[in-house]
Parts: structure tokens; sequence; C-alpha cells
């Protein structure tokens, strides 16, 4: 079917066709409810008020009015439908949110800057000139797709202003504030040693090496039976001259006075009893002062339990020292505990120092009941009958071992408090350190020094030692040095408090896992 010519360039075109191929013009005149709402479009974007004939938009057949409709949209260039605002309402609702997002920003300020949020700022682009949105607009209402709208309504909202794809964000960075502070945690440093849960510590009364776990002995059970069970340390010393001084030290650290050295025949208090820099106590006497560092307090300031296991012969309690023992307390060279103000004091001779007779009452408790630490004394041997002294270890090894305490991580550490310091065996030397006790007159030099960590003089001489445990190895044994000092270092370590006294020498070696050597 031939068509017409276009009116543009005059190129042939079919009856149906509505753009040119040639030039891309128009053929035809826009649909009513088209070109109505580009007009709302260009009248949108410039602000121009263009006269529209109404004609356009009204229907021939409807009554014609008599120019009321024409009153109500003079001034604007459409009728208003009942959902579009007029500008001005428009201006104000757009003003209003405005406002109200200020107030909103200024309510939430402090909250955002303490937030840490980053201030993003909107820049509003430059309106291009009109001419340039006239031209764009008309290829898009062009659009094939715009003919399926000729029935919608003759009212059309105007769409809302887009936003700009690309929207520049201004980064202000805000004041720092100062970081938490992040609580340290101190963590115990391993010092592979065992999970030792209970120490009973025996201490005999004097014996050197030789006469306790050596050739010279006169007792197989501490010269063979024992030390197939457990470990034996053979240069193990006392510290200092005196059974009462050595377990002095084994419970403080402390050093000798010149009272103490001789076992305290009076009761008395160490005096002045100033400390010293390196926490020793100065002066003389027998009963240290309350401040005083003891290995009791230590564990008391962990909430954990000691007591005192001495056995209390009837001669000894008929002839206590001179001077006032507090009552309840008792006062003997094998009792340390009652010379330290702060359990005397405190009333824990009865509680904490009941006597060895009370021991197998406490075995019988489950673990978490048994002390942490037993300090035990047994009757010492005497020449008129060693066997006795035997026979009562052997019983007290063998409860011990046989205890729910000690199948709960037990140590038993068998030693004596010092060498015989007169007679044929007499034994004064000294190993690992060698102070110059400051209660003590200086030690005289000796002619030729010694070449190894032993002294001939300045100590309690050499008495050995015994360990049973699950955690050693049975039957072996040790020719490290160690002394009193040693195992005060090795109790505190194994129970996670600070060396005092002299234990806190860095000469001083504690036991470690060449001692705890079971599965090694």
């Amino acid at each position: 079917m031939t068509g017409k010519n276009c009116s543009e360039c005059g190129a042939a075109r079919a009856p149906d066709q509505r753009y040119c191929l040639q030039c891309g013009a128009r053929l035809g005149s826009l649909p009513a409810a088209i070109a109505l709402q580009i007009q709302r479009l260009r009248t949108f974007a410039t602000g121009r008020i263009p006269v529209i004939n109404a004609s356009a938009r009204r229907d021939p057949k409807a009554p014609q009015s008599d120019g009321s409709a024409a009153k109500k949209t003079e001034g604007w260039p459409f009728a208003r439908s009942d959902f579009m605002p007029s500008p001005r309402a428009a201006a104000a609702a757009v003003i209003g949110m405005l406002a109200l997002g200020v107030a909103l920003g200024s309510a939430t300020n402090e909250l955002a800057q303490s937030a840490g949020l980053t201030t993003i700022l909107f820049e509003e682009p430059t309106p291009p000139p009109a001419e340039e949105e006239e031209t764009a607009a008309e290829p898009a209402a062009a659009e094939p797709e715009a003919e399926a709208s000729e029935a919608a309504p003759e009212t059309i909202a105007a769409p809302p202003p887009s936003i700009p794809a690309e929207v520049p964000v201004v980064e202000e960075p805000l004041p720092s504030e100062p970081e938490p502070e992040v609580p340290v945690i101190e963590e115990e440093v391993p010092t592979g040693l065992p999970e030792v849960r209970h120490v009973f510590l025996i201490v005999l009364g004097e014996g050197g090496y030789e006469e306790t776990f050596g050739e010279a002995s006169t007792s197989t059970y501490l010269k063979e039976d024992l030390p197939a069970q457990g470990e034996l340390l053979t240069n193990y010393f006392a510290v200092t001259k005196g059974e009462l001084a050595n377990q002095i030290a084994l419970l403080s650290g402390q050093g000798p006075t010149p009272e103490t050295a001789t076992d305290c025949p009076t009761y008395g208090n160490v005096a002045p009893g100033a400390e010293l820099i390196e926490g020793q106590v100065e002066g003389n006497g027998c009963v240290y002062p309350a401040t005083t560092e003891t290995l009791p307090a230590q564990l008391d300031g962990k909430k954990l339990s000691w007591r005192a296991y001495v056995d209390r012969d009837e001669a000894a309690e008929e002839a206590p020292p001179a001077g006032t023992v507090p009552p309840g307390c008792f006062a003997d060279s094998r009792n340390p505990f009652a010379y330290f103000h702060a359990i005397v004091d405190a009333g824990e001779c009865g509680e904490g120092d009941p006597g060895l007779a009370h021991l197998a009452k406490d075995l019988a408790l489950k673990p978490q009941k048994f002390p942490s630490l037993a300090y035990i004394s047994p009757i010492p041997p005497t020449p008129e009958n060693p066997a006795a002294a035997e026979e009562e270890l052997k019983t007290i090894v063998s409860s011990i071992q046989s205890s729910f305490a000690y199948k709960d991580g037990g140590l038993i550490a068998i030693t004596s408090a010092q060498a015989p310091q007169e007679g044929e065996h007499a034994d004064s030397s000294s190993c690992c350190i060698t102070p110059a006790y400051p209660n003590l007159p200086p030690q005289p030099e000796a002619e030729e020094p010694a070449a190894g960590p032993v002294r001939p003089t300045g100590g309690g001489g050499r008495v050995g030692a015994l360990l049973l445990s699950p955690f050693v190895e049975a039957g072996t044994t040790s020719e490290t040095y160690f002394n009193h000092f040693s195992l005060l270092a090795t109790v505190e370590e194994l129970f996670g408090l600070e060396r005092i006294g002299y234990a806190a020498e860095p000469a001083i070696t504690g036991f470690d896992e060449s001692i705890f050597n079971a599965g090694s």
C-alpha cells in the first residue's frame, strides 16, 4: 500500500509508518495524553507557564462549561489532581523535611561522634540549561513504548527529582578518642614442675649423710629400703649450726642468730628485730617478729593449709626453755613453729601444731581436707635405742604412702636438720652459697679457697635427702648440690609462691625436671 511522503525530507513512507526512516521526523501529531505529559515535564523543568489549548484536552461530546474550570487552572498549566500538591505545598514540605533533618542531626551529633561514624556530604549538581533539557525530553517521549499510554488517565503525577548516580563523598576526620585500656593478665610461667598437691616434710634430728644413708648407717630401712623406692640426693647440705636454726631456715629462709644456733635455751624475742635489705631480721633472740615472712603465712595467703606434727616426748615437755612460752605452745628445738610471733600470737599452736599423734587421724581425711604442707618431726634416734626411732619412721612413711593425700599428688622429703657438730663425725661444711649471716660473727677465711661448691665451714654439714613420690623414678640418685634453702624454694615454687629470705638468692637452685624424673 502506498503511503504519503515525509513532510521534512520528502522520502516515501508506508501508511502505518509513524517515523521517517531517512530523517527520523514524527509523521503525524502526538496523542493528546503524550503531548500533555511532555508539556508538563517542560513546565516542571523550566518554570515557564505556557498557554495550553484546553480544547486539546476536552472531550468534544462533553457539555461546555462557563469558564469556571479555566479559573481553577489560572496560573498553573494543568488542573490539579487529588494527589498532586501545589508548588507552594511541595516547597513547604521540602523545607519542613530539611528543618526536621537539621534538628535530628543536632540532637544525635554527640552520639554519632561517639559511634565513630564518617560524615558524608552531598553536593547538589548545577541543573543543566533549559534548552538541553527540552532537547533531551523529546526523544524520551518519542519512544515507541509511549504509544501504549494513550489510554492512561489525563492527570499524571510528576516524577520526583532523581539523585545523581555519582555523589562526591567528603570524609571529615573525627577527633581521635583514647583507646580503652586492656587489662594485662599475668600468665603463670611454666616451671616444668609436677602438680604436687601435698608435701610431707619429714625432718630427722642430727645426722650426717654417711650415718643416715651411707655406708656408716646402722639403719637398713634408711640405707637400702627407702632409697630403692625413691631418689637419693647425695649432695644435700644443712645451712648453719643448730637444729632449731636449720628448721627455722626451712620455714622462712632466715639465717641464724646466736640464740637459735644454740637451740634457744631462753625463749625470748629477736631484738632489735629490724629487717635488713636482704630480708633478714637483725638481732639476737629466738622468736621472730610478726612481720617476718614465713612459708606458713604464704600458704595462708593463698588459701592453702599447713600443719606441724611434732613428737612431744615427755622429757621435752617437762623441761621447756626459760622464759614465757604462750599457753598451748610446745617450744622445743624440733618445733620451729613456736618461734614465730605470726603463729603463736594468732593462737595457731593448737590447731596448726597439734602433735605427731594427730597425724594418723588426718591421714584418713579426703585429699581436699588434708593440709598442703605437713611438717613431721619424729623422735630422733638415740644411741641407747636406735631401733625405736626406725620403727616409728616406718610407721609414719607407710601410713603416708597409703593415704588419699599422698596418692593425690604427694611428695615425701626426708632429711636431717644438721650433721653432727661435735665428735668423730663433726661436719660444718656448706654448699651452694656461703652467706655472711648478719647476726653471727664473720667466719675466718680458709687458708685455701674451695675449688668447688662446697666450703669447709659456715654451714651445717652434708646431711643428704630422700624423695618419695609418683613424680620421681624409684632407685635413682642425684649428685646435684642442694641445701635447706633449695628445699624451701622448691616447695614455694610447687605451690606458686614467691621465694623468701635466702631462698630468693639467685645462686639457690630448686629441684627441677632432672629431680622429678619419673617417665623421663
